[in-house]
This record gives C-alpha cells, sequence and structure tokens, in this order.
C-alpha cells in the first residue's frame, strides 16, 4: 500500500550547458526544471507513492510548465499556488576529468520566496499523510519562506506526522538578517529524521564535535525529536569518477553502509536528494540498514541520469543492491 508523502521548496528552471561546454563558450542552454525538495518527491513518485508538493510560481507561461513538470512526474499539484515575483532559475556547468561541474543560482525574489504561508489550509494539506520532508534551503531563501517551513513542520508535527529534514546547510543563501543558528533549531526541534554532516552540526545547531557519533548524541540531547540521523561520504577521483558510502545513526547505533564506486558520472545534481528519497522509502518499508543500502544505490542510479530527478524503478534500485543485471542490455 502506498504512503501519503508531502513535500515542501522551491522548483527552479535549470539551464544547463549542452554536454560538458563551459559557460563562457556556449551559444544555448538545455532547460529542464528541479530543485531539492521536488527531486524527493519525484523519486518517490516514481516508486509508486502518493507525492504532493507545496510550492509558489510566477503567474505566467513558465510558472506553468514548472506545474506541468511536477505533474509528469506524478506529483500531486493541489498544494501548488501562484504569486507575485519571478521564477527562480540556476545555471549549471557538467566537469569533466579534474574540471569542477559549476552552478550559478539566480532565485532571490523569487515567487516562492514571497509566499504567504497564511494562503495554506495545513489539516487538508496533512490529512492523511504518512511523511513530511523539508530541506534547509527552503527557511535560508528569505523570511517568509523560514516562516512557511516553520509552519509546515509544526503542523505536520502536530498531526503526528513523521518529519525529515535534509539540514543541507548553504553559506551563500542566508542573506536576510537571519543566521542559520537563528532559525534551524527552531525547526529541527520537530523533526524525526534529519540528514547532516559535521559541517551542518556546526553551522546549523551550534555543535561542534569531529566525532560524527558524539555529535549525534549531542543533537539527540538537545532536540529530543530526532529519531535518525544519516550523512553520506563521497570521495571525488575526479568531476566523473567519485566513490559514494554513508552512514545511519539509529539512536543506539552507526549503521555503515556499502562504498559504491561510481567511474562514469553523467550527472551529480540531485544525488543527495536520490539519497533523501531512498531513505525516505526504506525507512517506512526496511529494516535500518537495508534502508541505508537501499538510499546509497538510489544516490548511485542518479548519477547516471541528466537532469534534477532520478528516473529509476525500485526494481532498478534492488537489483543494483544485489548487484543483479548491473550494466546490461536487458531486452
Amino acid at each position: 500500500m502506498s504512503k501519503r508523502i508531502i513535500t515542501l521548496g522551491e522548483v527552479m528552471m535549470r539551464l544547463s550547458t549542452p554536454g560538458h561546454e563551459r559557460f563562457i563558450q556556449t551559444h544555448y542552454y538545455e532547460v529542464q526544471f528541479g530543485g531539492a525538495e521536488a527531486n524527493v518527491a519525484a523519486s518517490l513518485a516514481y516508486w509508486g507513492e502518493s507525492v504532493a508538493h507545496i510550492c509558489a510560481f510566477p503567474d505566467h507561461e513558465i510558472g506553468r510548465a514548472a506545474v506541468r513538470y511536477l505533474r509528469s512526474s506524478g506529483i500531486d499539484t493541489s498544494y501548488v499556488y501562484f504569486g507575485e515575483g519571478r521564477m527562480g532559475i540556476y545555471f549549471f556547468e557538467n566537469g569533466a576529468m579534474h574540471r569542477s561541474s559549476k552552478i550559478i543560482y539566480d532565485r532571490f525574489g523569487s515567487a516562492f520566496s514571497q509566499f504567504d504561508c497564511d494562503q495554506v489550509d495545513w489539516k487538508k494539506v496533512f490529512e492523511g499523510a504518512d511523511w513530511f520532508h523539508w530541506t534547509g534551503i527552503t527557511p535560508a531563501i528569505s523570511e517568509p519562506a523560514a516562516r512557511l517551513c516553520l509552519e509546515a513542520i509544526k503542523a505536520a508535527h502536530q498531526l503526528g506526522v513523521t518529519v525529515s529534514g535534509d539540514i543541507n546547510y548553504r553559506r551563500n543563501l542566508w542573506q536576510y538578517g537571519k543566521t542559520p543558528v537563528d532559525v534551524m533549531p527552531g525547526l529541527i526541534q520537530y523533526t524525526d529524521v534529519i540528514i547532516a554532516g559535521l559541517t551542518d552540526f556546526a553551522n546549523c545547531m551550534n555543535i561542534h564535535d569531529e566525532d560524527f557519533v558524539r555529535a549525534c548524541e549531542r543533537a539527540k540531547a538537545q532536540f529530543p525529536q530526532i529519531k535518525f540521523i544519516s550523512t553520506t561520504h563521497r570521495e571525488a577521483l575526479s568531476s566523473t569518477h567519485n566513490k559514494l558510502s554513508g552512514v545511519l545513526w539509529n539512536g543506539e547505533a552507526l549503521i555503515q553502509g556499502p562504498t559504491f564506486d561510481m567511474p562514469n558520472i553523467v550527472d551529480r545534481v540531485g544525488g543527495g536528494d536520490a539519497f533523501m528519497a531512498g531513505l525516505i522509502h526504506g525507512l517506512l518499508n526496511k529494516p535500518d540498514k537495508e534502508a541505508l543500502t537501499f538510499a546509497l544505490a538510489a544516490s548511485v542510479l542518479k548519477h547516471s541520469i541528466s537532469g534534477d530527478a532520478n528516473f529509476v524503478t525500485l526494481q532498478e534500485v534492488e537489483q543494483l543492491v544485489t548487484g543483479e543485471n548491473v550494466g546490461k542490455l536487458l531486452r
């Protein structure tokens, strides 16, 4: 039986240079849509879950094209709103060999950043919901976006919905007079599952510790609502050859996942979101260790797909977990 999952976050227009061209040499851009939370929603919807995304767009053709993208991904757009502001954009240059990939954001003044959360009927949104997901990107965008995120998290918590948050510290986004430590603890206190590395602990929870398990224990002491903390580790041998591993702390023990070698990366954008979607699906349906392995396998497969979203099936993820049909010609 499918679960009801709600996500919240800005969807941007992605403008990518073709192939591996640089910004300075390209003559045109490929247009797609994406955003961290919507990427999570797309994965879960593709796996057969019932997923709705909360967002706001400018009321013009580009905004409606973005909504059409969400619908085409199987996402319920009942809680998409239109309002004043522009479409957020990001530009993407895909690296190769030892040249890093690059992203340039152009999202200030977007419709989402100005969205008034008082328009949302939270009881209706979370009716029948099993899970709500947010990221640290949303409260970093603007004060209205931070308020929107807090209201959503509090409503989900009060209605007994499991809440997950990818803390996702983005230093350059915090430009409206608040620091992450001013805002993030108020959101994390209602969150059950978080993705956080040592940098996120330090900048968003004021927990400074070089040992991941100790940092988790300190976070749990400060935020008793937390049940799981996870993070991934990426070893970048080049732009197109990485190794990926991860851990999951369940309040009692640190579970170590397998390490996957990724020698021919197509597009790494959205890899963390694919991991988050895999973890949500895993924790809803599997024991802890299997959930972590599933999440890592989902992320690995995302690296083989261009664009933000991870359009792979549950069967494909499970086959990578078991080593079945890896790299074969299937017909």
